[in-house]
């Protein structure tokens, strides 16, 4: 698996944009796929995931209602639908793929249980 984010930009408060996680190497399966960020000097922080079999979603607090992840099977991308842009969304956002099968019994939101990470896009929110 050979993740690679796209679509990050300057934007201003209130906008929307969409971010792609595209998988060059094989397809994904039934694992989870998410989106972090990771704003300077803060902590990698969970955003989003899908599970890649059911479509399954969840969020984390902060983009909730304004955020959408969703899958393009054909396509083999995971997107991030960013609606109602505020400036504490800046951040280099992160696409990555869980590291088991994902059975929608726990929702992973940790770093650690997700792999083959791929290189972020940077995403500027100005107010």
């Amino acid at each position: 698996v050979q993740l690679q984010a796209s679509g990050g930009g300057l934007v201003q408060a209130g906008d929307s944009l969409r971010l792609s996680c595209a998988n060059s190497g094989r397809t994904f399966s039934s694992e989870v796929v998410g989106w972090f960020r990771q704003a300077p000097g803060k902590e990698r922080e969970f955003v989003a995931a899908i599970g890649w079999t059911g479509g399954r979603t969840y969020y984390g607090d902060s983009v909730k209602g304004r955020f959408t992840i969703s899958r393009d099977s054909d396509k083999n991308t995971v997107h991030l639908q960013m609606n109602s842009l505020k400036p504490e969304d800046t951040a280099v956002y992160y696409c990555a793929m869980g590291r088991t099968t994902w059975s929608g019994s726990y929702y992973y939101q940790h770093p650690k249980d997700f792999a083959s990470w791929g290189q972020g896009t940077e995403l500027t929110v100005s107010s």
